[in-house]
């Protein structure tokens, strides 16, 4: 079902809806986070519609957007307070205080943790930056909040807000709401605008970096290397040989501050025989592969590393916790854990020949486990075999079954 929120269609996110029903009025600070433009002011809207179909009067929840309009001058816990304070100050019984974007309030946690204790509120607050949790709001009130990390939108999400869109398109422009609204020039300008408005915001201006051109020129060689095994040594020897002198702590600073802007995700190798994590042997997958079309402008030429990002991106939004399998000289492209359930993936463009055939399904055919293990590419054609299931791309990314 669609709701409108100023004339504007939703997508009802019920993935996550599904976690914020159950935490309503718990004593739960929800912290949503993710990367910037991927829909948190959206899903705070969405959570004031569900309150008022609740019963919660509309004048009782407020939503406190720190980079638009009245408040995005709101920069120290004083500003804020005296905000709330206004806002509230006439309003009987429960309030519901929404703060999107809090990671642009100095100090913000203690405030955040003063109205838990001080008001008889339930609170929600946002913010593009993986490493929110990691400051006092967490030391202080351990077991009083739960994080609901928040992805672009996933295919099906896609097709709900644009029933014209092709997986092409998706695969090229990638799954920013907003985008999905957009003709081909704008979806470019779109990404080229967002692309620098994080690079800038959450990553040049938060960590307080010198020397933008060395953050390009790293994204450009990771986006080269979706996939790939990465080697931070290999990494300084790029930079060297092009004359960018940096060292191996900034890079893994630099590594460490793209992350924390949501914008890429490290995934660990996994060694399947000894079931211990290898160092050193970590691969990266971007948030989304849209910005991959805004650098470079042909995702065609990169086919099989963004297939195998969607994928990955897709796992996370499902709630897996994801590795990459090394048995013996072989590679599982993902081992994905949820719960009491394993599930191995192999990632392929096409299985055209019966040499890839063997290279993606014979992996899978070695590990002595009866996990469920499935190979996933864009052949309509099930080549399911000896008990390990195939899948078209876009019957896996709109099925519920996984």
């Amino acid at each position: 079902m669609k709701n409108t929120i100023q004339g504007v269609n939703m997508v009802e996110r019920e993935l996550y809806m599904e976690r914020i029903r159950s935490l309503i009025d718990k004593d739960l600070i929800k912290v949503i986070t993710g990367v910037r433009r991927s829909g948190k002011s959206y899903f705070l809207n969405l959570i004031k519609e569900e309150l008022k179909e609740q019963g919660i009067k509309e004048e009782n929840i407020i939503i406190i957007n720190l980079e638009r309009g009245p408040y995005r001058k709101i920069k120290t816990t004083d500003e804020l307070d005296e905000v709330v304070k206004k806002l509230t100050k006439n309003l009987n019984g429960r309030i519901y205080l929404l703060f999107d974007e809090i990671q642009n309030v100095k100090d913000w946690e203690t405030l955040i943790n003063s109205y838990r204790l001080d008001y008889d509120c339930d609170l929600y607050i946002t913010g593009s930056n993986s490493n929110l949790l990691s400051g006092e709001l967490a030391t202080n009130i351990a077991g009083r909040y739960i994080e609901i990390k928040i992805y672009p939108f996933s295919y099906k999400e896609a097709l709900l807000a644009n029933p014209n869109l092709s997986f092409k398109e998706y695969m090229t422009y990638g799954g920013f709401p907003y985008i999905q609204f957009l003709d081909k020039e704008e979806k470019n300008n779109y990404l080229d605008m967002l692309y620098d408005s994080i690079i800038r915001k959450d990553i040049i201006n938060r960590c307080n970096i010198r020397n933008p051109d060395i953050i390009d020129r790293l994204i450009i060689f990771l986006m080269n290397n979706i996939g790939q095994t990465f080697s931070v040594q290999t990494t300084f020897n790029v930079l060297k040989n092009e004359k960018r002198e940096i060292s191996k702590d900034t890079l893994y600073n630099y590594l460490k501050c793209l992350e924390d802007a949501c914008l890429i995700h490290k995934v660990r190798r996994e060694n399947i025989k000894g079931k211990n994590l290898l160092r050193f042997s970590e691969k990266y997958y971007f948030i989304d592969w849209g910005f991959n079309e805004a650098l470079f402008g042909d995702n065609k030429k990169y086919i099989s590393q963004i297939l195998e990002n969607i994928v990955y991106i897709e796992l996370l939004r499902r709630g897996y916790k994801v590795t990459i399998g090394k048995l013996k000289d072989k590679e599982i492209d993902f081992i994905c854990r949820k719960h009491q359930r394993k599930l191995y993936v192999q990632v392929s463009y096409i299985l055209e020949s019966e040499k890839t055939l063997e290279r993606e399904f014979n992996p899978l055919l070695e590990i002595k486990d009866n996990y469920e293990k499935i190979v996933i590419s864009t052949d309509s054609f099930d080549m399911s075999q000896k008990g390990i299931k195939h899948l078209n791309i876009e019957d896996f990314l709109l099925s519920d079954e996984y």
